[in-house]
Parts: structure tokens; sequence; C-alpha cells
């Protein structure tokens, strides 16, 4: 959740400052304003909105200053509005912070603070915090430095925070814990961000910054402690991005971008893993812990959101390929469930981001009680992929749009080498098996391909046909249940229309009550041994006279001739369907959203990544 971004040098920084937090709208926008260190003053100027917003605002407002800090809100403690946004400034108005996370004994701190006379100008636990620093620099004689650090051993939640002094000039003292923050580093001058997204256009030369680490940045210096005080060396790495890869190029939406990335961040995902023609699957980080999975009793799958859609799948790949027992839990529950754990249990991690709180919280306790941690992340460098034993990196690049796709895929993607692999370790495949899916798993992104070359015109049409329904129901079997649960919830989160997505033998269990003349249901129905009965499941709704939309395989004349509308997709074999079967769902709430007229790229009250509860 928000955006942060920093900057010290030698340029000036408000225009950076505002292209960063263009560049990190997606993970809010419910607010954004920029701090300034200008002369001996620090200058805050904040609106409510989008950063389009504070860019009106700011046009009229002074600028110079070769330091300041920015923030994009995506609101927890505070309704959206001006007094909540960020930058925050001090009682005295000499310190102003932006601040990403939640601090969660704010109340206590706030009330310490009326006891001493503190008045307070916003809803928001940040303000809390900055006051709280402030008067222990007070109190304490102290440097801002010292005051952060004393402050932080005190403070319980998540945070990273960056603060500029008046008296302080050139320098942003920054420090994180469960947050992300990155600092890159240029010639006398660093750049700071959520991300490396603000920066690529300056510097492909970062630090990722590690919790309980305070960073202290100058132009020409970067200096790491951590809460005791002791220096650290700052482990300067490359980025392997280019600006690129986060700019629209010639599409109207990142969303609609990312989705026709796909065949390639497919198949980047197999590059140099999956040899077809040789018949092999190279994943060092599975071979890293391949004598723990041999002995392992179970794999416990920890996501949230789309990944956790995805990690549905590889328990199914998981328990048919390996015959391996394999969970699929709700990191957001799991953390708080005090599950057992053994040694012997293997936690898979699969997370966009690499910084999903619940899902780093569950592992660091998984880990804590002897379990082998492995990370599915597309973000090198993350806090998830740090923390974990060994894993595999999904190079999806960078996703700006809120709602998921690309990534989805590339987690499929890396999930289907990840059980190919492990059932040859364990000697559960045939060798003809294991050789079909490596040409099928091998030919997908060619598929993906087909069918945004020669379905999008048709989902457009159907977009235009469904656009007014107040409700959808998704539906599959097998495999294809979880991309049933994808569909509906990237439709709820594109175009705000209420969808649900169950089994379809569980339909008669329930929902087919919903079922009328204005229903749309939408069914996930490739080829695979289960297709007789979603046909059966197809004329049952019909009965009712439900609309049948229907993803099929191509040739599939029984299920074309019973649906109102068809989304047709290369015939595969059903372990790798997901794969195909997933690409017509995403055009389709893509193109609602964009027929109903809203900004699909940004959905309200979404952010990126979930870094806090």
């Amino acid at each position: 959740m928000c955006g942060i971004v920093g900057y010290t040098g030698q340029k000036q920084a408000y225009p950076i400052l505002i292209d960063g937090l263009k560049k990190l709208e997606y993970r809010g926008y419910d607010s954004a304003g920029v701090a300034l260190h200008s002369g001996d003053d620090v200058l805050v100027y904040k609106k409510q909105g989008k950063v389009a917003a504070l860019e009106t605002f700011a046009a009229a407002q002074p600028l110079t200053a070769t330091t300041g800090i920015g923030h994009t809100r995506w609101a927890t403690h505070g309704e959206p509005s001006d007094r909540n946004a960020h930058p925050h400034y001090s009682s005295s108005k000499h310190i102003a912070l932006i601040h990403n996370g939640i601090i969660e004994n704010y109340g206590q701190l706030k009330n310490e603070l009326l006891s001493k006379g503190y008045a307070f100008n916003s809803d928001t636990d940040s303000e809390v915090l900055l006051n709280f620093i402030e008067d222990i620099k007070i109190n304490n004689v102290c440097s801002l430095e010292e005051a952060v650090r004393i402050a932080l051993k005190r403070v319980t939640g998540a945070y990273v925070i960056l603060l500029i002094d008046k008296d302080l000039p050139d320098t942003i003292i920054a420090a994180r814990k469960g947050s992300p923050l990155v600092i890159g580093v240029g010639k006398n001058e660093h750049f700071l961000g959520s991300d490396a997204s603000p920066m690529l256009a300056y510097t492909k030369e970062v630090v990722y910054i590690n919790d309980y680490e305070l960073a202290i940045v100058r132009p020409d210096e970067l200096i790491l402690k951590n809460l005791g005080n002791e220096r650290i060396t700052p482990f300067v790495q490359k980025l392997d991005m280019e600006l690129a890869a986060i700019e629209k190029g010639n599409f109207d939406h990142f969303m609609l971008k990312e989705i026709h990335e796909q065949p390639q961040t497919i198949q980047d995902s197999l590059r140099g893993r999956l040899n077809a023609e040789q018949g092999t699957i190279t994943l060092s980080g599975l071979e890293k812990i391949q004598d723990k999975l041999r002995e392992a009793n179970r794999i416990v799958i920890v996501a949230c959101g789309t990944s956790w859609h995805a990690g549905l799948i590889g328990e199914y790949l998981i328990e048919e390929l390996c015959r391996l027992n394999v969970e699929v839990e709700y990191a957001s529950e799991y953390r708080y469930r005090n599950p057992i754990v053994s040694p012997k249990d293997v936690i898979l991690a699969i997370s966009q981001s690499g910084e999903t709180a619940d899902t780093l919280v569950a592992l660091e306790n998984a880990k804590k009680q002897g379990a082998t941690i492995f990370g599915i992340v597309n973000v090198v460098g993350s806090s998830i992929a740090r923390l974990a034993d060994a894993g595999a990196y999904t190079h999806a690049g960078p996703e700006i749009g809120v709602a998921s796709t690309k990534a989805f895929t590339a987690q499929l993607a890396v999930l289907q080498l990840i059980a190919l692999k492990l059932a040859e370790i364990r000697g559960t495949i045939s060798n003809e098996l294991f050789q079909t899916l490596l040409r099928e798993l091998d030919d997908v992104p060619a598929k993906v391909e087909w069918v945004l070359e020669n379905q999008v015109e048709n989902i457009k049409a159907i977009a235009r046909g469904y656009k007014d329904a107040a409700n959808f129901l998704y539906l599959g079997r097998g495999y294809n249940f979880p991309i049933a649960l994808e569909g509906a919830l990237k439709l709820k989160e594109i175009t705000y229309i209420h969808a649900e997505g169950y089994p379809a033998a569980e339909m008669k269990h329930g929902p087919i009550a919903l079922v009328d003349e204005s229903l749309p249901v939408v069914f996930v129905a490739t080829k695979d041994v289960y297709h007789e009965k979603i046909v059966s499941n197809i004329q049952e709704i019909n009965a009712r006279k439900g609309k049948v939309v229907a993803v099929v395989s191509e040739g599939d004349d029984a299920i074309n001739d019973m649906a109102e509308a068809v989304m047709v997709v290369p015939a595969c074999h059903e372990i790798v369907a997901p794969l195909v079967a997933v690409i017509p769902l995403q055009l389709l709430a893509y193109y609602i959203g964009v027929e109903r007229g809203l900004d699909v790229d940004k959905p309200r009250n979404l952010a990126k990544s979930v870094t806090v509860e």
C-alpha cells in the first residue's frame, strides 16, 4: 500500500518526485503530496485525489529545492482528504514525514502526546509517529537520527518512513520494517522509492533496505545502520529492468499492455528452465532443496488473492503429478491460526511483490518451527526472496495494473515447472507423460498469442452485451475451477460487478437459485476429463433460462451450440490449459470495465501491493 519517493542531489527535486509518484500511483491514489527542503524551510503541498490533482495545485507554489520526499496514499487510518494526506508536519513544522504501513500502538502513543499538550491535524497514525519522534528529539536533546532510532524501538506495526528536517539540508532519514524500500545510487545523488520504478530513468544501481535498518541519505553519502547504531555496508545491486517495461507504449491501459505481454512473460518464465527438445527441466532453486522435497510429508502453499488462485492450481498439479499431500492456505488466516508445522514441511509462498505482509509473517512463523521455505516471487531482492531457503523468480517484469494478469500466468508457468521437476525427482511420472507435458508447456506462449490475435474483437462484442449485468456466476471443474475463481475476481476488481466463482458441481447446492434470464453464467469449459459433466451443467443453466457464456476449446461444436456466447482457445492438455483459458476471462473483465467507463488500471479501494494487514 502507499507509494513513497525521495530525492536528494543536484537536480530540482519536485519534477523527479512527481514523475516518481505517477509511476507509483498503482500503490495508492486516495491522495498525494510532497515535502521540499527549500532554503531554511520545509514546504508541504498535498491534495486529495490522484497525483494530477497535486500537480495542478502545486503549479502555483514555490517549488525550488534539491531535496524532497513524496507520497501517494492508500487510506488506512482516516478517510481520504487533504488533512489526512501525506506528508505530515510535526508540531513545530520543522520536520515532515511520509509513511507506508500501520502503527498498531498509535493509540497509546497518541494519548501520551495528548497528555503533554500536543494537538493533531489529521486522523492518521503517521502524524502520531512523527510527533512522537519530535518529542523524543526535543526531550533528549538528540539528533533526528537518534530520535528515530529510539522511537522505532517503541513502535509496533509495519512501516517505511522518510523524514526531512529544516535543520538538516540535503538529508533524508529513512527506516523500514515490513514494507519495501529501495535506494537508487547515482552520481552525487540518491533516489528512494517503494520499488525501483521511480529511479529507472536515472540509475540502475540500487540498494534494498532490510527490516530494522535506518538510512541517512545525502547526495554524496548513503549510511546504513541497524537500530543498535551499528554501521552496515550497503550491498549495491544492478537492476535488470528497462524503462519501457513501466510505460504504457501504444496501449490505452497498463492492464491491456500486460495482458498482451503474456506470450513473452510466460516464455521468459520458461526460458533457461524448460528444454522440450532435450526433454529436461532445470530449476536450480528446487534442486537446492531436493533432499527436503524427497522426504517432505507435505507442501503448504500460502498466498493471497490472485496468487492464492495460482496456489490452488499448484495443489492440483503437485498432488496429481508428484503424489504428495498439498494444502493451500490464505496467508492472512494461516498466520493467526497456530497451524501445526514440522521440519518435514515445505512452505511454498507465492507473491507477485514478494512483500505481502500476511505471507511474510506466515513464513517467518513457519521458519521458526523448522519448515523449509520456497518462494515464488516476481521482484528480485524482495523480502520473501531474501527470507526463503530457495525459490524461483517468475520473470513477469513490472506489473503496473492493479489487477494481476501477467504475474498470474507467470506464477502458473513456474508452478507447472516445479510440479514436473518434482515429479521427476520423486519418480512419480512416466517418461512418456513427462515429455508430453514438456512439449505442451513449450507450446503455451504461441497458444496465448493465438487467443490475443483471434479473440479480442469477439470478446469486445461479448463485453458490450453484458456490461450492464448486475451479477455474474463463474463455474469450472478440475483445473478450471481456480480459473473460474480468478475470472470472477478480475470482474469484481475491474468492473465492480458482483461475481462469484464455484465448482460447477456445487451449482446445485445453492447457487442455482440465483439463475434467471438476467444472470450471465460463465463456464470455463475447455476439453478435459470433465467435459461431459460440464455439458450437463450448461444444459441445467439453459433449462432455467440463464445466459451461458463459455470458454471452449477450438472445434467444440457441442458447447458452441448451447451457449449464448463463446470465447475460443486452442486445444491443450488439461494440465496446462489454465494458462490459456484464463486469457479470455482477463480480456472480458478488461473490456467490460472499459465499456462501463472505469479506470481499469486503478480500481477503487484497491492497491497493488498489500504490505499492511
